[in-house]
């Protein structure tokens, strides 16, 4: 994934926190109303001190039991005014903030979905999915509890500081003599621990990472052996994050240590030095009591500093490994005027049906260095209306990063490909890729049923009509004979059929919207002879009325086709039907027969 842990020393906890003001905004009323509700309960809280101050000098020295019973009640209604205010903070800030976590994984998931596939190629799914769990787990507890008593706590030390400075300011000048060293360990401290927060969370990523395949591939897990070596490699990344979580435990120790022994010792001081001025009748005992109180309301504003301190650099250690994923630039809707003009017939009109058209198409991986190789290059291919063409060429050629520029999946690098005289690049997104029907060599089922899967390449208004002649074409009639039908769920992964199950149903997806364009990604691999004699059968009459370009490894797929395409090298070396080119092309003749002379060693295997 990309390297970009380095930065997180460099930047500012508070501007990156404050990217998250546009998810605030819409709930900033609450936000602040609860805010305002917090500051009011803590100077409610500091009320008390001075109500105690009147009970000694008044009350209590003069033997005034009634007045001792008032000054009681009096801090009883303080106290329950100050737990009511505080309860009602957390009443405000519950549901919006939920409602921000909520449309934050919302975005964060929908951005996803938008982001290339090159994206998801570099970025492993571990990182992702902790971002949208445990990260934005992170902010909005950060929302609600220290963002508002980060504000809170400020004003009730100022606030606090100033009346026991109008008590005694000999007093005042003592308490504060710690100030400046705690405030210098804080700035240390939060240096220190944003480095530490960055590391752990991207190390639970990594963790998740790899819960998921092992859970994912526990069938070679298990097939193989290794749980033992699966499970040294867990042991080592939680003792790695153990330790990870140790240091910043170390540091918060170090701080909160400072933060509460230095105001300890000063309030020490102070009393000694309030006790010698009451003796001397310098200070009435009153003032003591009323500042010392004070003194101790404020323990817990200071004491937290740290934990607070520390909870706000999770959080914007959290914001930044969100805002990393939602700064990736999405598909672009790129056009044709962007680029060269496309070669003369194949601009945007429609008057003619031209099938499907490759003019000098090259591809190169965006990440990949500016003089390397492309993996395709130069590539003129023409497949005319109805026609079906079989893509042939030897393990590594790019045959299936051919493919995946059909549909846009991947961009080209240069060159135009065209449907029915259409720049691709010209047309949304979404209409390209319902005109094109695309089935993979490996098969992807989701978590739904085996209903919802198939027709997931057809238009919302699809039915059973749809979804049965689809299944038929397939040859995937075995779905009837699931426990629940085709309303069967095939579970994460559609592990729970065979290999041949699965590859049936993401061909009855491909056929089920009766697309334009077809592309199969040589969708009979995991077939028996008898099945797939049948599909084949069944195929024919799909693609009679469809444009069809279809990877193949074995005679029996390339004879489904009416031409066929030779990809070697990166470049079309030859077109013609299957008997031309067996006794003219002698590496289609290898590749036919399984020869692996004409293997391209050391290319990318796609």
């Amino acid at each position: 994934m990309p390297t970009t842990r380095a930065t997180t020393s460099d930047r500012s906890a508070v501007r990156t926190l404050l990217r998250l003001w546009p998810y605030v905004r819409p709930v900033r009323l609450r936000l602040f109303t609860a805010a305002f509700v917090a500051i009011l309960a803590s100077c409610v809280g500091l009320v008390i001190p001075l109500v105690l101050k009147w009970m000694v000098d008044g009350p209590v020295t003069d033997r005034d039991p009634a007045g001792v019973w008032l000054g009681a009640l009096y801090l009883l209604l303080l106290g329950i005014a100050e737990a009511g205010l505080f309860g009602v903070r957390r009443w405000l800030v519950a549901r919006p903030l939920s409602h921000v976590e909520a449309e934050m994984r919302a975005d964060l998931y929908r951005h996803l979905q938008r982001l290339p596939v090159a994206f998801h190629d570099r970025w492993a799914s571990g990182q992702l999915l902790s971002r949208g769990t445990t990260d934005l787990m992170l902010l909005r507890q950060f929302l609600a509890f220290p963002l508002t008593f980060l504000l809170v706590n400020g004003v009730t030390i100022l606030v606090g500081v100033v009346i026991m400075l109008l008590q005694d300011w000999t007093l005042g000048l003592v308490v504060l003599g710690p100030g400046i060293p705690v405030v210098v360990m804080c700035w240390v401290f939060e240096r220190r621990y944003a480095l530490v927060a960055r590391r752990a969370q991207d190390q639970v990523g990594d963790l998740t990472t790899v819960v998921e395949e092992s859970v994912l591939g526990i069938r070679i897990i298990k097939g193989f052996g290794r749980h033992r070596s699966q499970a040294r490699a867990f042991r080592e990344l939680s003792r790695t994050l153990r330790g990870t979580e140790l240091a910043k435990a170390r540091l918060l120790a170090a701080i909160w240590a400072v933060i509460v022994t230095l105001p300890e010792v000063a309030l020490g001081a102070a009393l000694v030095v309030g006790a010698v001025q009451v003796a001397n009748d310098g200070l009435s005992a009153g003032t003591l009591v009323a500042f010392l109180s004070t003194a101790l309301a404020l323990r817990w504003p200071v004491e937290s500093i740290g934990f607070l301190l520390a909870m706000s650099q999770e959080a914007a250690t959290a914001t930044e490994r969100y805002f990393e994923v939602m700064d990736e630039e999405p598909e672009a809707p790129r056009t044709a005027q962007s680029r060269a003009e496309p070669p003369a017939g194949t601009g945007t009109g429609t008057e003619q049906p031209d099938g499907l058209r490759f003019d000098n198409v090259s591809f190169r991986y965006p990440d990949a260095p500016a003089d390397s190789r492309p993996i395709l290059d130069g590539i003129d291919l023409h497949i005319r209306p109805g026609e079906t063409m079989a893509l042939v060429g030897a393990t590594g050629s790019g045959k299936t990063t051919l493919t995946a520029l059909i549909p846009r999946l991947h961009e080209v690098t240069s060159g135009h490909i065209t449907l029915d005289g259409v720049d691709i690049t010209a047309m949304p997104r979404e209409e390209l890729r319902s005109q094109v029907a695309v089935a993979f060599e490996e098969p992807t089922l989701f978590s739904a049923t085996v209903a919802a899967n198939v027709l997931m390449g057809a238009p919302d208004t699809a039915g059973e009509k749809e979804l049965e002649r689809a299944l038929a074409v397939a040859q995937a009639d075995f779905a009837h004979a699931l426990p629940q039908g085709t309303r069967t769920q095939v579970g994460e992964q559609g592990l729970s059929l065979s290999g041949g199950q699965r590859q049936r149903l993401a061909l009855a997806r491909a056929v089920v919207g009766t697309p334009r364009f077809l592309v199969l990604d040589d969708p009979l691999s995991a077939l028996d002879v008898h099945t797939e004699a049948a599909v084949e059968a069944a195929l024919r009459r799909v693609l009679e009325g469809t444009t069809a370009l279809v990877v193949a490894h074995r005679p029996s797929t390339v004879l489904l086709a009416d031409r066929v395409a030779l990809l070697s090298g990166g470049r079309i070396a030859a077109v013609g039907t299957h008997q031309e080119l067996l006794r003219t092309n002698a590496e289609y003749a290898h590749l036919m027969s399984g020869d692996p002379a004409h293997s391209q060693d050391g290319e990318e295997v796609l």
